[in-house]
């Protein structure tokens, strides 16, 4: 399981200081937030050289992004584009991209950590060894708020290619042509330690524009926290003595769209309803509604339910609106909270709202602080999409040691930014639309 570096209990002032943090050699005359080095500012768009990073991957396709690194969220990515192959310039995805919390409340009530703005997420980005990024860079990080500010510099942010398996694969009408593809993306990633905890924030673009966002749960049970004898845990190890305690990992991402390089994108809601087969039909019938969200939204994913972020000014060729369509990944919704009751909040920008819960800042009085408060009802003219992904982590024994690392995440998958398959080989690139056989 995990706790607070310092504790199931919270203790007051000394709140943000790691037993980790003691053992590297920082001193409590580093801990105060005001003696310690400003956060670095954020990257300009023209960002140099070592904020930016640039794949051409050997399908063709190009993403283009900005870095820096934050003290509370860790790795922000910035001005995100696309440039698949047949395309005369990039694609302009996200303005920014980025966690937005990371909520763990246990079973039994006792505690709750929120370990971006409270419990030293950014603070704790780890050394990455060069077998942990193949093929790739490993870049140096400075991290604002360091816990030795002595040593700032950590070589924890790795960039490199993975294969996917296969893109598509198409028997051809010839019966002896196969037309096939393996997949490549472009992977980034860190990996931040919070207590137990080692948490690696991965992203993936793949060639065929898709991003993926993930994070996995790896590092160490706590061997202070088995003592769940409340009939909340799981029995750990010999007989059934010691019980790991359960609890909820609730991952927020912030996405600030930026499609085709504006800010005002329109979001959608997709609802297909199936009825029985009226008389004379052979199978159901399936209607599918869309629904323009034209104010904040939180809402709640169901089966035959979708949503999409579309382009207020791009177009493909084929004279298409571009989009981005949300695919939510497993979850487990945690009922406990009012900004995690639900899968995915739309909020108008401000520049205030910046983590889905205890979200720090100076905002308007009255604005709350966590993100289910800042739904009330606003136009939304530069939308931005909060996604939740739970995961409820009840402990086994191959938990140990070590823990063996749990996924939990979501992609969005390009929907009409390109008129074709952006990966489709010279020899089917005539057969779009209402092709023809010998086309």
């Amino acid at each position: 399981m995990r706790v607070n570096r310092i504790g199931r209990v919270r203790r007051g002032a000394a709140v943000g200081l790691s037993l980790a943090a003691l053992a590297a050699g920082a001193t409590t005359g580093a801990g105060p937030a005001a003696a310690q080095p400003k956060a670095a500012p954020a990257a300009a768009a023209d960002c140099s050289a070592a904020y930016r990073i640039e794949q051409t991957l050997s399908s063709g396709t190009t993403w283009r992004m900005c870095w820096h690194y934050n003290t509370k969220a860790g790795l922000v990515l910035e001005d995100i584009s696309y440039q698949p192959k047949g395309e005369t310039k990039p694609i302009k995805v996200l303005n920014s991209a980025r966690l937005g919390q990371i909520d763990v409340p246990y079973d039994d009530g006792s505690v709750e950590y929120d370990d971006l703005t409270g419990f030293g997420f950014a603070q704790g980005l780890m050394n990455l060894a060069s077998g942990e990024c193949p093929g790739g860079t490993i870049k140096t990080v400075k991290v604002p708020d360091a816990w030795d500010p002595e040593h700032p510099d950590v070589k924890g942010l790795c960039t490199t290619t993975r294969s996917r398996g296969h893109a598509y694969r198409m028997q051809g009408d010839s019966a002896n042509k196969v037309f096939q593809a393996q997949g490549k993306d472009l992977l980034v990633y860190t990996v931040n330690q919070v207590g137990w905890y080692e948490y690696m924030t991965e992203w993936r673009f793949q060639d065929d524009g898709t991003i993926n966002m993930n994070v996995g749960a790896t590092g160490s049970l706590s061997y202070e926290d088995y003592d769940a004898g409340d009939g909340r845990g799981w029995p750990i190890g010999k007989g059934a003595k010691a019980y790991a305690t359960s609890h909820s990992h609730n991952v927020f991402w912030r996405l600030d769209f930026g499609l085709d390089g504006s800010s005002k994108n329109k979001v959608e809601q997709y609802d297909s309803k199936v009825t029985a087969p009226a008389s004379g039909q052979e199978a159901p019938t399936n209607k599918t509604t869309r629904t323009k969200v034209t104010k904040e939204l939180a809402g709640d994913a169901k089966a035959y339910r979708w949503w999409r972020v579309v382009s207020a000014t791009g177009k493909n060729k084929d004279g298409h609106a571009r989009s981005y369509e949300i695919v939510q990944g497993p979850t487990t919704r945690y009922p406990g909270r009012g900004f995690t009751k639900h899968d995915v909040f739309v909020t108008q920008y401000n520049k205030c709202e910046q983590y889905a819960s205890n979200n720090p800042g100076n905002c308007a009085a009255g604005a709350g602080k966590s993100v289910d408060k800042w739904v009330n009802g606003q136009t939304l003219t530069h939308p931005v999409v909060w996604m939740n992904v739970g995961f409820h982590h009840i402990a086994r024994d191959e938990d140990q040691q070590p823990m063996p690392i749990h996924w939990q995440g979501f992609s969005i998958a390009p929907r009409d930014v390109t008129a074709m398959n952006p990966l489709t080989p010279a020899e089917l690139a005539s057969q779009n639309g209402h092709w023809q056989p010998g086309s």
